[in-house]
């Protein structure tokens, strides 16, 4: 199946990355929030993004334009019936996923794929509540969705092979490289990562190391783009300590349980970058 038009469930930081990559491919795009000034903040969100891009010589103004012209937003669901593709980047929460895919299930084409944007939520529990599972995946996209190159997609038992082989198809339009993930807990990247960032706060809360070394030492030492406590205040510490909670909740390994820094972080408020302060302050009120 030919992929022409592509709806995405949720105008936030992700699902507006996601719109502008998708837009910038040259696809229709129609983006649903659940009021017009979600929808609003996002689309003018999404405007800046592609502005910075001009300002650092990524694409043209002409680019910018054709992306705009592609984009329609929405508050009403029932606009994704006639979209080959929908990708939801709702919130981290497994019921209210399943209750748009249900909703999804019933208005879009029986030939549409739908698709979950879940870092780690389990992708055939989303499936089930829909009567098309052989048409469902997950698309896990990176923040921010314009820069980060990789798109893990995952395959659940149910997932045909000709929904892989478009899938696969889109992500490479969109200029993405692919990873195919089991649907097991934190996919490949989180599996891999939660331990880490894990480790690291737990280095700190025994006063082995001060976070800015241990940054340092990543950064120099493995030479990671950025250090433990940089990546966290980037991804967000709650929805760091989410992630873990949910694989932890499911295989019931100690190296997956939250520290009490990050979960006391999380309590606080202080979320990273989002929030102002995380493991460093960022100087916002």
């Amino acid at each position: 199946m030919e992929i022409k038009k592509v709806g995405i469930v949720g105008c936030g930081l992700m699902g507006r990355g996601i719109v502008e990559v998708t837009a910038r491919a040259g696809y229709d795009v129609i983006v649903s929030e659940i009021n017009q000034q979600l929808l609003d903040n996002g689309l003018s969100a999404l405007d800046s993004s592609l502005a910075k891009s001009v300002k650092r010589d990524l694409i043209s103004e002409d680019d910018k334009a054709a992306a705009l012209s592609h984009i329609k937003g929405t508050t009403n669901n029932e606009d994704f019936k006639d979209c080959n593709l929908v990708i939801e980047a709702a919130v981290e929460n497994l019921e209210l996923k399943k209750k748009i895919f249900t909703e999804l299930d019933k208005i879009c084409p029986q030939d549409a794929i739908l698709a979950t944007n879940t870092s780690c939520l389990s992708v055939i529990d989303i499936a089930a509540a829909t009567q098309r599972q052989e048409k469902v995946l997950g698309m896990h996209f990176f923040n921010p969705v314009p820069m980060m190159k990789l798109l893990e997609l995952v395959k659940t038992i149910s997932t045909s092979d000709e929904t892989m082989e478009t899938a696969i198809a889109f992500g490479k339009k969109i200029d993405k490289e692919i990873v195919i993930a089991p649907d097991a807990p934190g996919f490949i990247v989180n599996r891999l990562l939660l331990p880490f960032l894990i480790e690291a706060v737990k280095m700190l809360e025994a006063g082995q190391a001060t976070k800015e070394d241990i940054d340092k030492a990543v950064k120099l030492g493995l030479n990671h783009p950025m250090g433990p406590f940089t990546l966290s205040d980037l991804i967000g510490l709650d929805t760091a300590c989410f992630i873990c909670d949910n694989i932890y909740e499911q295989l019931k390994e100690p190296r997956f349980a939250p520290p009490i820094l990050l979960k006391n972080k999380v309590s606080a408020g202080q979320f990273g970058r989002k929030s102002g302060k995380g493991f460093y302050d960022y100087g916002k009120s």
